[in-house]
């Protein structure tokens, strides 16, 4: 049979079994399930009991309901979930197995290349910026060869006048 348990800020835990259709919960006294806290709304939630599941719906709480620590307004509980109605931790609790399975074995596998490339005849680059020039540019050449040249010169010449000095008396 499916229950909530309530754990106070004391540690004091205590069980409701849930067995009716629908359960209503919140700080008002006409809830199934009262629970006396500012933290919770007057309606704050509802459970509904249907064949062997259990779901959760915020009633549009001041607060909200988190069920494993994430937001809900609407959700199938699981064994084991924590629920959280404001600032009170309540855990569900049921026979039913969780739907955990153990994971499949992992099968080894071979890589092989491809017999045939799958890229298409028009398959240029597939990088998005444009491809370096991989060709040489005679232009580039003479500006380059030039511009040595030129340098050279004017060092040539910065040594010409260095040397040209008057001589010493």
């Amino acid at each position: 049979m499916p229950r909530l348990t309530i754990r106070s800020d004391s540690g004091e835990q205590t069980s409701h079994d849930l067995s009716e259709g629908t359960i209503t919960i919140g700080r008002s006294p006409e809830n199934a399930i009262h629970l006396e806290d500012i933290s919770v709304s007057g309606r704050h939630a509802e459970l509904t009991l249907r064949a062997e599941n259990c779901y959760l719906k915020d009633l549009d709480s001041t607060n909200g309901t988190l069920v494993n620590g994430a937001p809900a307004t609407q959700v199938q509980l699981r064994a084991g979930d924590r629920i959280r109605f404001g600032k009170i931790d309540v855990c569900y609790e049921c026979d039913a197995p969780s739907d955990a399975q153990p994971l499949p074995r992992l099968e080894e596998v071979q890589a092989r290349p491809a017999e045939l490339s799958a890229r298409p005849a028009d398959f240029a680059n597939a990088s998005p910026f444009a491809s370096a020039k991989k060709e040489k540019d005679p232009t580039r050449t003479i500006i380059f060869a030039a511009a040595g040249v030129a340098l050279l010169a004017f060092l040539g010449t910065l040594i010409a006048l260095l040397m040209m000095r008057a001589p010493l008396p």
